[in-house]
């Protein structure tokens, strides 16, 4: 392994010190789901070990995350295969959507408001709601209000219907009244979303992974297993700040918006060792029928489109 670029990511690792849950929910949503979303847990223990995660620390992760409704197990032999459910693909998919393949369009100036009646929801419901409406980019403007002015409406649909309010939702979109001072307006954004603490976020994504990329675009000759480490770390570290990106339109962000540069620097590093990572993955996933199969084409569209020589 090349030390310069061993030595930045033992730092990555140093300054995100990620949780053992959060790094195979990374790896399960950036290796596993376009190999088809199951592999056997023996497999996986071997993959994540590059990670720093023992076998104890994965068994009892991967069973947390079945309670959680994330995974689903079952047993063939003394073998034990772990699958994404129809909800954790669906919450994967959701923000894979956000993460690999968000593209900015144009703002038609209108809002998007999901108002929810306290007294008929119990407690326990209308956190969930205002939760995963959160993890989509909506913001909290009152109790039982949540707003976007852009959403993913089919996403939004589907949250809503998951958490079973589809009868307790109003769903409603419209624009601003013109000719009235935009002050209220920034006020509202800085109340709903919390723009300081997300900005910097990228700044400090950016101060990690910037010097690693200087150290891998110079390297000709790039490790699997290195870059599989790199990949997952670099989308455990995006994801961190991205998921609480609420995706707001150009016209609604600061000047400058860091978040701009943090994309180009991810889907850069991440063309980079990609390939690379893949191999590595395939060298060591295994399924109930073999070897994981080939990666769905879908994977190859991720930021605007892969090649499988990207770093070879």
């Amino acid at each position: 392994m090349n030390r310069r670029i061993g030595d930045n990511v033992s730092q990555l690792f140093e300054r995100l010190r990620p949780k053992a849950k959060s790094l195979i929910i990374t790896v399960y949503g950036d290796a596993i789901l376009h190999h088809g979303g199951s592999a056997w847990l023996g497999s996986v223990i071997n993959l994540v070990d590059s990670l720093g995660l023992n076998e104890r620390i994965v068994r009892t992760s991967v069973f947390r995350l079945s309670k959680e409704d994330w995974l689903a197990s079952s047993q063939i032999g003394r073998r034990s295969y772990y699958r994404l459910t129809d909800q954790g693909r669906r919450r994967f998919e959701a923000a894979n959507s956000r993460i690999y393949f968000h593209v900015n369009q144009p703002w038609d100036g209108r809002w998007t408001l999901v108002i929810t009646n306290t007294a008929e929801l119990d407690a326990e419901r209308r956190d969930l709601l205002r939760r995963n409406l959160g993890w989509i980019g909506f913001g909290q403007l009152a109790n039982g209000v949540m707003l976007h002015p852009a959403p993913d409406t089919g996403v939004m649909r589907q949250v809503i219907a998951d958490i079973g309010v589809t009868e307790q939702a109003v769903v409603m979109t419209g624009g601003l009244e013109a000719g009235f001072p935009t002050n209220a307006l920034e006020t509202m954004i800085q109340g709903c979303w919390d723009l300081k603490r997300l900005a910097e976020d990228y700044d400090e994504f950016l101060d990690m992974f910037r010097p690693l990329w200087q150290a891998l675009s110079g390297n000709g000759d790039l490790d699997p297993e290195q870059c599989f480490v790199v990949r997952t770390l670099l989308m455990h570290g995006y994801r961190r700040a991205l998921l609480r990106d609420p995706m707001l339109p150009d016209e609604l962000l600061p000047a400058n918006w860091p978040g701009t540069a943090a994309r180009a620097l991810c889907r850069n590093l991440y063309r980079l060792v990609q390939a690379a990572a893949e191999t590595h993955v395939m060298s060591l996933l295994e399924t109930a029928e073999g070897p994981v199969p080939e990666a769905q084409p879908s994977y190859y569209t991720r930021f605007g489109g892969l090649r499988s020589d990207d770093s070879m």
